[in-house]
């Protein structure tokens, strides 16, 4: 039996805060990262997807030559790869009662990475495996940013940083593979 001692278990302590601020959906008030800064940088990560989804897709449509077959389905399998991360932190960011930032207007000045055609099969591998490399820097850099104070959308960032880190492998194996020109 227990006795009543007026101070509330560690169970109806969970339950009390269960109710307050419901409207905040899932962010409870355990939630330690600073909200607003996490979703900004969502938000620069969601356009850093799109600029990649449309960069892949281009490259997809646009490469040559007789590698072309095997470039292009890799191009755009990253297009679709990339499409999926876009999705998933749009996402995570209604998820922190944020808004996800598809406007065209800004996407350019809020990706990390760039968009940048390339001409040639080898310009258009490169500018794909830097802006890949862009997203692992920036992606690392914003999972030791959270730390323990958002462990969902870290873990999200952990497993879209592997992916990425796949991405620049294939990539820099695919531009290795290509003929050297003197």
């Amino acid at each position: 039996m227990t006795m009543n001692t007026g101070v509330p278990t560690e169970v109806e302590g969970l339950r009390t805060r269960a109710r307050q601020h419901i409207d905040d959906g899932a962010v409870t008030s355990g939630y330690s990262a600073h909200r607003k800064t996490v979703l900004k940088r969502l938000n620069d990560a969601l356009a850093t997807e799109i600029i990649c989804v449309l960069r892949y897709r281009r490259h997809h449509f646009m490469v040559r030559g007789i590698h072309s077959q095997a470039v292009a389905a890799e191009f755009l399998a990253h297009s679709n790869e990339e499409q999926g991360h876009a999705d998933q932190l749009a996402a995570r960011i209604v998820q922190l009662g944020g808004e996800p930032n598809f406007s065209p207007d800004s996407l350019t000045s809020r990706s990390h990475a760039e968009y940048v055609e390339g001409t040639t099969l080898a310009g258009m591998i490169t500018e794909d495996l830097v802006a890949e490399r862009i997203a692992i820097d920036s992606y690392r850099e914003f999972i030791q940013y959270l730390g323990d104070q958002d462990p969902t959308t870290r873990r999200l960032l952990e497993s879209i940083l592997a992916m990425e880190e796949v991405h620049a492998d294939e990539l820099a194996d695919l531009l290795q593979d290509l003929p050297q020109r003197g």
